[in-house]
């Protein structure tokens, strides 16, 4: 009689479990640089990479994604091709649709979007400008997410960094911290970019400084599991594997753990993603 009570309750405690874990699963996040798109890169330009992107995000069964180097057009089409994702975000040259965009994509039917915004990396960051030293105007862009499941709210974050400005990517960096603290008032952040930055430079160091509960931490060093190459970008080219760099991360404040990092550094056929690699971590509120 005992042994017919328990397998009769076993699909039930089984399935409790799975419930429990899904409940609670992780979140799959990505920052990527597609690269805007150049008429200049040729057999690399996105009209030959644009499908395999929507390939690769598909395929990861991501929940959100930071994107940076993003052109109107590039958004149109990954917003008409991954429907299934809603995304905030705006051109940083009017704040509109002019100029590169930096969108964030959620997956609608797990988070509802609670409230969302832009900043510019600048001395006024509540209108369009272009910061310090800083070749380009550069942005930020933010939204507050609730998971339908379990209700928990997080703060995502995206930006890009300019390429030129060190005065501007110092002072960036250190307006991102007072927002992160601003904008998450408690809530875990995720923070994902292209940040123009070795993570040996000082304004990455003054990033992840010891800030008590606004501490940003780096995923890569905290990860379980980790792969891929020591380089975020490639350049689209055969540059000697010690010449890359790191530039992208993605960085967490208030969350549970991380499980997994990865730089996906994957061609077809000798065609790249771009000529950033996608970097990928699964983070456990």
């Amino acid at each position: 009689m005992k042994t017919r009570v328990l397998l009769a309750l076993l699909p039930i405690l089984v399935f409790s479990s799975l419930s429990s874990a899904q409940k609670n699963g992780p979140i799959n996040t990505m920052s990527f640089n597609i690269r805007y798109d150049n008429p200049e890169d040729g057999p690399q330009n996105w009209q030959y990479r644009k499908e395999n992107v929507v390939r690769m995000i598909n395929f990861y069964d991501l929940d959100i994604i930071g994107m940076q180097e993003v052109l109107v057009t590039q958004l149109n089409y990954l917003k008409a091709n991954l429907r299934q994702y809603g995304t905030v975000g705006v051109g940083r040259e009017d704040g509109k649709e002019k100029g590169e965009f930096s969108p964030i994509f959620y997956r609608k039917n797990r988070f509802k979007k609670l409230k969302s915004g832009t900043f510019w990396l600048s001395e006024t960051p509540a209108k369009v400008s272009k910061g310090w030293d800083a070749a380009l105007e550069r942005i930020a862009t933010w939204v507050v997410l609730k998971d339908k499941t379990t209700g928990r709210e997080l703060l995502f974050m995206n930006t890009h960094f300019d390429h030129v400005g060190d005065r501007a990517r110092t002072e960036s960096t250190v307006l991102l911290k007072q927002k992160s603290e601003e904008l998450a008032k408690g809530l875990p952040l995720i923070l994902t970019g292209d940040f123009n930055l070795v993570p040996e430079s000082e304004a990455i160091k003054t990033l992840l400084e010891p800030d008590g509960k606004n501490t940003l931490i780096n995923t890569s060093s905290v990860a379980t599991f980790s792969y891929g190459p020591e380089w975020t970008t490639c350049g689209f080219d055969k540059r000697p594997f010690g010449e890359r760099k790191v530039i992208d991360y993605i960085f967490v404040k208030q969350v549970g753990r991380v499980n997994r990092y990865a730089v996906l550094s994957e061609t077809l056929n000798d065609i790249f993603l771009s000529d950033h690699c996608p970097v990928f971590a699964q983070i456990q509120l």
